[in-house]
């Protein structure tokens, strides 16, 4: 499809990127239900990995499939499908061409308890292009004592990624020894992981929607100083998106842990309302029966549709 206004003006702001990234950002915003609008609705299906299979899809035992997943972000409408390599060499030859595909290159358990924690590299950027992704995607926890050397490969893999075409979707989750657990999701860390992330060349920015809190006594008096408005989700949207190159870079909110229909939607339109690029939603998709699935992503497309 021909790209809109919107979705210029988005590749406008990635002009240093080739023809391949640029190419594969206008795929990503020019498929499925949002097609054209500037917002992305992802579904990501890492939890396997990271949460191990009964937590993750005992809820639904179809989601145990690897192809359940394939259909589910194909038939929702949604912009992409995110996966560790197991989940996408498992299910890809049978969905090729159907719907955007992002390869997670690093991914971690929850079996080792760590202070300072670091993903393994699992996946690799010629395994997304054999795969037929457009882009790859990486997790960071700025906060952690081996940030620095996630930074570091992360750099690396956007340059390989960059040279053969392909952008970088970046999971910004600060945790670790230097960050309290309240602090996770401080708006000024959430903004703070947000301006990393750009800074490191990410194309499209994964955060957590931020809460009313402040960690660092630093930020806090900034806040207070400048008046930067903290209390409603949309406010410290805002505030996060402002962080990502006044909003020059695409950012976008997890859906978390599960919740109910209502709070997701409400959450949502908070989210909207600040200027979110969109949602990536994971368990509160895949963990519910397939239509009732179906229907929350349709209702968050809608969300965001109105928005745009």
């Amino acid at each position: 499809m021909p790209s809109s206004e919107r979705v210029k003006q988005i590749l406008s702001w990635y002009g240093s990127d080739n023809v391949g990234v640029r190419t594969n950002l206008a795929r990503l915003l020019n498929h499925g239900t949002l097609a054209g609008t500037g917002k992305l609705v992802m579904l990501p299906v890492d939890q396997g990995f990271e949460h191990g299979a009964a937590r993750s899809f005992a809820p639904n035992p179809a989601a145990y499939d690897p192809d359940y997943h394939f259909q589910l972000a194909i038939d929702s409408g949604c912009n992409a499908y995110a996966a560790p390599l197991g989940f996408l060499e498992a299910s890809a030859d049978k969905f090729a061409g159907q719907i955007p595909t992002i390869l997670k290159l690093n991914n971690s358990d929850t079996l080792a308890k760590v202070d300072q924690p670091r993903s393994a590299v699992t996946g690799s950027v010629k395994d997304a292009l054999r795969l037929g992704c457009v882009a790859i995607g990486y997790t960071i926890y700025p906060g952690s004592g081996d940030r620095n050397h996630m930074y570091e490969d992360l750099r690396e893999l956007i340059e390989e990624a960059k040279s053969k075409g392909l952008p970088t979707v970046v999971w910004a989750y600060p945790r670790g020894a230097g960050i309290s657990k309240e602090g996770e999701t401080a708006v000024d860390v959430c903004g703070y992981a947000a301006q990393i992330s750009a800074q490191l060349g990410a194309h499209i920015i994964k955060i957590k929607p931020p809460k009313d809190f402040i960690e660092q006594a630093e930020a806090k008096k900034v806040f207070e100083k400048y008046s930067i408005p903290t209390k409603t989700l949309a406010d410290r949207v805002k505030h996060c998106i402002q962080s990502a190159f006044n909003g020059k870079r695409i950012v976008i909110f997890s859906g978390g842990e599960a919740k109910g229909t209502e709070e997701v939607i409400a959450e949502v339109r908070e989210l909207a309302a600040g200027g979110a690029f969109g949602s990536i939603m994971g368990r509160n998709a895949f963990q519910r029966p397939r239509g009732e699935a179906l229907k929350l992503l349709a209702d968050v497309m809608a969300v965001f549709k109105a928005a745009a």
